[in-house]
């Protein structure tokens, strides 16, 4: 073993940690000395979004220490940073195993350095936390979350008093306050109970008001009283407001799931409670078919994404990606608004620069500006704030399953995208106007309308040291080296977000970026096909982006088309990796 990592392990041993963990760290240096170098090879980073790890003892893991330290850090920055007092934060939490106990280590320790906590009763999603710091004039926000991750992670996110994730320079600013924290004696374990509050369904109330008023068209659901949800919340925080609020709407058939519908932070009925993979959602699909369902709503853990599956024309369900939900919603949402005589040049929409450039096309068709920012929906959020005041945000999306209707959330919002899908659904099964009654059609339609496009996502999980090192590696030979033919096509332009540059090799010339820097490549196709490459921020993965596009005829058949971009969309694959 590393001295380095020896010295680590002795501190975890010599000073005042607790009994369990000292002997776990024993039972490791017995039976498992390659899991204890995982355990403390590196400190668990406090990146610009928060911590996310694997749980268990030592520094590379999520445990009270790490958690203690990263809220001992956080408390500094806040102290420094507003210094009149009065400091408020607002703390929730998933359904993941040790998820409440990380929240009440969390406001204790806050409360121990002056600051005012209001902490939710039990568990809630992770935008009504985003809400919570806004509505109660909070500086900062905590939710304790590994989001979709697998059962053995948790995370902790932490919110500005915008209700957005923490952007510079505040990202930066308190990784470092967090990394002054060297030793467990700096943090203040013990909390004030008068200094926290508990919240609950007070919040919940407004939040759910606020939902409410994001309908465009209220008497869909009433139109459509044969329309049959299936719900899962993938046994996460869901439950405890999409229902409700589906209620809200006016949707009455709403069927759950019920295996997956009790909390449960070992989801003991999937491999991952991730939406974006088919196996998360077989139990679903069941149930549809059981009862015949028009469409599948699901959310992960802390209720910041959703999947959905519809109707097909043959009437199996279909499950849609994110890009494709996202490009019906925001469709939806820009033709709806238009209709009702509300839209207009001072409104806007966001997307990130993964996410399908159809929605961009269908945007300027309505002749309302399409913002694109980097990776991350805390961008999507920095994005409504740099425009409040001068323009009305409409919605945002990304291709990770995640949308945000309204602003009053800063932060990927499923239980209003669930809301807003469903109206969707409704709207157009009972609208007599158009023979687009399945949101299939509608989907077929805008392809037809505006290209057809098709994206996919392809995840390499590289674990631990040497995965991180060898994800490191392939993103400097993708700088240095960069492909020059990708599917049969020349490369005809490469960005680099990490030193804002953009070389057009056509023409010989660069450009800079406008957008903060970034660990990304981007390779741009002859044939308006591209690929992304990034690392993702939260797992340990390095992730490939691919678009491709084709224009097609009226009465084109969809299935033909489609397969023809699904093979360009493998060459690329074979290319990209070869």
């Amino acid at each position: 073993m590393e001295s380095a990592i020896q010295e680590k392990v002795n501190i975890w041993l010599n000073e005042d940690y607790d009994k369990e963990t000292k002997a776990a760290i024993r039972k490791m240096q017995k039976e498992n000395p390659e899991e204890l170098v995982e355990a403390f090879y590196t400190n668990l980073e406090f990146g610009t979004g928060g911590l996310r790890g694997i749980m268990g003892v030592g520094t590379n893991r999520m445990n009270k220490y790490t958690v203690g330290a990263a809220t001992q850090g956080l408390a500094n920055y806040l102290i420094k940073n507003f210094k009149n007092g009065n400091i408020q934060v607002a703390i929730s939490h998933d359904s993941r195993l040790n998820s409440r106990e990380f929240a009440e280590i969390t406001a204790d320790i806050l409360s121990a350095n002056g600051i005012t906590v209001y902490l939710f009763e039990s568990l809630r999603p992770t935008p009504e936390l985003s809400f919570a710091v806004r509505h109660l004039g909070c500086n900062a926000g905590i939710m304790i979350t590994a989001s979709h991750n697998p059962k053995e992670y948790n995370g902790y996110k932490v919110y500005w008093q915008d209700g957005g994730q923490l952007v510079p320079p505040h990202d930066k600013n308190v990784i470092k306050e967090v990394n002054k924290i060297t030793s467990i004696s700096q943090i203040k374990w013990q909390g004030v109970p008068a200094a926290i509050h508990i919240i609950g369904e007070d919040v919940d109330q407004v939040y759910l008001e606020k939902i409410q008023q994001l309908s465009i068209n209220p008497k869909a659901a009433k139109k459509a009283k044969d329309l049959k949800i299936v719900y899962t919340p993938l046994h996460g925080t869901g439950i405890t407001l999409v229902p409700k609020a589906l209620e809200l709407y006016g949707f009455s058939n709403v069927i759950l799931v019920d295996e997956q519908s009790v909390p449960d932070g070992n989801f003991p009925t999937v491999k991952s409670p991730n939406p974006e993979e088919k196996s998360a959602l077989e139990l679903a699909l069941k149930k549809a078919d059981e009862v015949n369902a028009d469409l599948i709503l699901a959310t992960d853990p802390d209720a910041d994404r959703v999947g959905i599956a519809i109707r097909d024309t043959d009437g199996k369900m279909r499950l849609l990606n994110g890009n494709q939900t996202g490009t019906l919603l925001f469709h939806y949402i820009l033709s709806q608004t238009q209709k009702n005589d509300m839209l207009n040049e001072d409104q806007f929409v966001v997307k990130t620069i993964v996410t399908t450039d159809l929605i961009q096309k269908v945007a300027l068709d309505y002749n309302v500006e399409c913002a694109n920012v980097l990776t991350g929906f805390k961008y999507i959020a920095e994005e409504i704030l740099k425009k409040e005041g001068q323009k009305r945000f409409l919605c945002g999306g990304e291709e990770s399953y995640g949308y945000l209707i309204g602003d009053f959330v800063r932060d990927k919002d499923s239980i209003s995208a669930c809301c807003l899908i469903a109206e969707m659904a409704a709207y157009y099964m009972t609208n007599s106007r158009t023979q687009n009654r399945l949101l299939i059609d509608v989907l077929h339609n805008i392809y037809r309308t505006y290209g057809f496009y098709k994206e996919d996502l392809l995840s390499i999980t590289k674990k631990g040291k040497s995965g991180l090192e060898e994800i490191q590696q392939m993103m400097a030979n993708y700088r240095s080296n960069p492909p020059k033919n990708l599917g049969g096509q020349a490369v005809v332009m490469m960005k680099d977000y990490a030193i804002s540059k953009s070389y057009n090799f056509k023409y010989h010339s660069n450009e800079i970026i406008d957008l903060p820097t970034s660990n990304v490549l981007q390779f741009f196709l002859e044939d308006g096909s591209k690929v992304t490459v990034r690392p993702s921020g939260t797992e340990p993965k390095i992730k490939f982006y691919f678009s491709v596009v084709n224009n097609i005829r009226k009465r084109a058949n969809i299935q033909e088309e489609e397969s023809k971009l699904d093979k360009k969309i493998e060459q690329l694959k074979k290319d990209i990796l070869a």
